[in-house]
């Protein structure tokens, strides 16, 4: 079957991001400990973090007779070395050359480290929202939001992340069967995929696409670490969600709806909060606030008290107002628009944040940050 390998991503300049991402900085680099992407000159890094180049494998159906096909410099048809599922969709797997990750026991011991500081207080979460930056940035803050998840009814994880580096009108769905992080194997949900592609809403995302992309891609140990005691009990169904507007956000939050409504689904919403800086081109700064960073907590928290009423029309209202850079701004309002619709059927939920982080305090024009967030819905 076809798996995604997890990666970081080390090294090039920091870049200006389509609407939908908000922006992409130092701070969004995805942390130590996970695979890296070969497309890159990061040899140095590869070295010091003790990491593997990786090979391509190519399965065939029920893994029978699967092989090794070596990496060459220009990408050739995935039709001529992968089969295919059924939703018609190529099956590729990467994984590293080795067979043992040497930084997956360390990943671990640091993922066990964060939630062991976390408290839990918004439990069984039905709903997350977390960072998808760096590890080094965010870990921390994103604990806070795992630490609500309760894996011994958790079945299935859906994970809504935005799309960073291609211009979606729509959501996406992966094109592989599994997501290989340094822990354990990721396996996504084909009966659910087969439902949401038989919908017509969906597009495919290219296993470029799905490579390059990392906030779906960060969640995937947190994932795995966080359901670790029932490893072998749960899949994912990842989505990438485009530059939705906000009567796409209600449809697909209508759709996403009936699966919130199941006890035994929990989303993950992969969003970091303000970017800040010239090089996001947003500088926005309220002066009767003090300081830069105290300018830029108080319109995140605005935000998040938004988010925190279930409702999406107010926080459509505070995007235009702002214009805040919070990239995971669409798989938000299809969150709002998904407990708006359950809510209209009776159902009583609340949302609340837990956690609020900055990459770094900005003082003056020549600074950058990126805001990270944490919060959990509850069904009541």
């Amino acid at each position: 079957m076809g798996r995604k390998n997890c990666k970081i991503h080390i090294g090039g300049s920091p870049k200006r991001l389509p609407e939908s991402s908000g922006g992409f900085s130092e701070q969004e680099k995805p942390g130590p400990g996970l695979m890296v992407s070969k497309s890159r000159n990061i040899q140095p890094d590869r070295e010091r973090m003790g990491l593997s180049s990786y090979t391509y494998v190519c399965l065939k159906s029920k893994h029978e007779g699967s092989k090794i096909l070596l990496p060459k410099p220009k990408r050739q048809p995935l039709g001529n070395r992968c089969f295919q599922s059924n939703l018609g969709l190529d099956l590729c797997l990467r994984v590293p050359s080795i067979s043992i990750n040497p930084k997956g026991p360390q990943l671990s011991a640091q993922l066990e480290g964060w939630l062991s500081q976390a408290q839990t207080s918004k439990r069984p979460a039905r709903a997350i929202i977390a960072p998808h930056a760096g590890y080094t940035y965010c870990g921390s803050c994103a604990a806070h939001a795992y630490k609500q998840v309760d894996p011994s009814i958790t079945r299935r994880v859906f994970i809504l992340g935005p799309s960073h580096h291609v211009a979606l009108s729509r959501c996406a769905l992966s094109t592989v069967d599994i997501y290989r992080t340094p822990l354990y194997d990721l396996h996504i949900d084909q009966k659910v995929y087969g439902e949401l592609w038989k919908t017509g809403m969906f597009e495919r995302m290219s296993l470029q696409t799905d490579e390059d992309e990392h906030s779906i891609e960060m969640h995937l140990p947190y994932t795995a670490k966080t359901m670790e005691s029932h490893k072998d009990e749960f899949t994912i169904v990842p989505v990438l969600v485009g530059a939705l507007s906000e009567s796409k956000e209600q449809e697909f939050g209508k759709l996403f709806s009936k699966y919130l409504a199941d006890p035994t689904n929990l989303f993950v919403i992969s969003s970091d909060f303000c970017h800040w800086g010239q090089r996001f081109r947003y500088t926005y700064y309220d002066e009767s606030q003090g300081e830069i960073y105290r300018s830029i907590e108080n319109l995140d928290k605005m935000g998040m008290s938004i988010i925190e009423e279930l409702d999406p029309v107010p926080f459509s209202n505070y995007l235009k107002k702002y214009h805040n850079t919070i990239c995971g701004r669409h798989p938000i309002g299809v969150l709002l628009n998904a407990a708006t619709e359950l809510q209209k059927s009776g159902v009583n939920m609340s949302f609340s944040f837990l956690n609020y982080a900055q990459s770094s305090q900005c003082r003056s024009w020549q600074d950058s940050s990126v805001s990270y967030a944490a919060g959990a819905l509850v069904v009541h």
